[in-house]
């Protein structure tokens, strides 16, 4: 009977750990930055770990009035890979963080908990 309680209370408190671990990682993702490019260099966007863009660089080269939509889609491009690149790396501090205090699961993915 005492066992049970044991359990439940060691469980309570690993996930008070996880809680705390997680307050603090969601708090550390603005260090965690990727920059991605497309045509060939002539964009490139660094976003953080929230996938906030923090930078766009634009080759003074595409700048032109007549080539507004290429100039658009260069910048999606390159934000939308910086986004998709980051992912791992959030993964990765996820993983990190939560060592120790939930078992590894194949397929666990703790992602959601950071947007």
């Amino acid at each position: 009977m005492f066992g049970n309680m044991a359990d439940m209370m060691g469980l309570m408190g690993k996930m008070k750990d996880l809680q705390s671990r997680m307050k603090e990682a969601q708090e550390q993702l603005v260090y965690i930055t990727e920059t991605a490019e497309s045509g060939g260099g002539m964009v490139k966007a660094t976003v953080d770990g929230k996938r906030k863009l923090l930078s766009l660089d634009i080759d003074k080269d595409i700048i032109n009035a007549d080539d507004k939509e290429m100039m658009q889609d260069l910048i999606v491009a390159a934000v939308n890979k910086a986004n998709e690149n980051i992912e791992s790396k959030i993964q990765q501090h996820l993983q990190k963080v939560t060592d120790g205090v939930l078992p590894n699961i194949p397929g666990l993915d703790l992602g959601g908990f950071m947007k």
